[in-house]
């Protein structure tokens, strides 16, 4: 069921414009598949799927696509933000950054694919990723540019 269900969430997402998880799932409905918004959230994180611009806006694409090869690490951290509701707190050279449960490792890798100098690494749950910085300055740097980026 989860390998046929992701072959169609590729399937829309090459032919589709989709913009969001919630468009996803409604996509997918479509096509006669029952998912949660947690469970396409696993699939895209699984997949690799990225936010690329396109038309004005952002839409999912395939890892392997023309369009998705352009995207850095930080423009996949900007759509996550701008997609997810995420709160974003400091407690000593740490920051907590607390999310939709399922989108914590994507927000990790997102954070460690753009190689921020004031980063030391992340470690992410299922709805939390613990961003370890470098000193208190770059704590509330990173905390200003995560909020920044999510809009």
């Amino acid at each position: 069921m989860k390998r046929a269900r992701q072959q169609a969430i590729g399937d829309v997402v090459r032919r589709e414009h989709i913009h969001t998880q919630q468009e996803l799932v409604a996509a997918l409905r479509e096509k006669g598949y029952r998912a949660t918004q947690a469970t396409v959230s696993r699939d895209v994180t699984e997949m690799g799927l990225l936010k690329v611009p396109r038309g004005g806006s952002h839409v999912y694409a395939l890892p392997d696509s023309e369009a998705a090869t352009e995207v850095s690490g930080e423009q996949r951290l900007a759509g996550l933000l701008r997609d997810l509701p995420v709160e974003v707190r400091a407690s000593g050279t740490l920051l907590v950054v607390r999310a939709v449960p399922g989108t914590a490792h994507a927000i990790a890798a997102a954070l460690d694919r753009a190689r921020w100098p004031d980063l030391l690494g992340t470690i992410a749950g299922d709805d939390t990723v613990f961003v370890a910085c470098a000193d208190a300055a770059a704590v509330r740097r990173t905390r200003q540019r995560l909020l920044r980026l999510g809009g």
